[in-house]
């Protein structure tokens, strides 16, 4: 998953951001960008899809143990060797699980996650830069 961090906001011309407010922000812009990916990734997609999936996403051990089942050996596997040496998870932590799970899933349900992905990202920085101005007035009157 795409990790929204200060550099984000220098990018999209919000840097200026009090100190105070950058965290909460941070915190809001990504719960937004996880809606939004949540929304694009749903479209076209069944309720029986949908429903998997989230109960992937809520760690649910039986959907876990599905896909994971369908890899084989998933300790071997590249996406699952990134998520322990890049995105801070421990070998074999039901959070792992879950989020290589929910990778496996979306590759082969939605082969365009990538893409979606690329979309709402690309989405709320044109939105952000927009309304930068009001932004920063907003945060600064605060």
């Amino acid at each position: 998953m795409f990790k929204i961090t200060p550099a984000f906001l220098d990018e999209v011309g919000l840097g200026g951001l009090p100190e105070d407010q950058k965290e909460a922000f941070l915190a809001h812009l990504q719960e937004e960008l996880e809606v939004r990916i949540g929304e694009y990734v749903s479209e076209g997609m069944t309720d029986d899809q949908i429903d998997e999936f989230e109960d992937i996403i809520d760690g649910d051990e039986e959907a876990i143990g599905k896909v994971l089942a369908e890899v084989g050996d998933y300790k071997s596997d590249v996406a699952y060797k990134m998520l322990v040496e890049q995105g801070g998870f421990t070998d074999g932590s039901p959070e792992l699980l879950s989020e290589f799970a929910s990778i496996k899933w979306l590759t082969k349900n939605r082969p365009d996650y990538q893409d979606v992905v690329k979309r709402a990202i690309e989405s709320l920085k044109e939105e952000l830069r927009r309304d930068k101005d009001e932004i920063l007035a907003a945060a600064n009157a605060a």
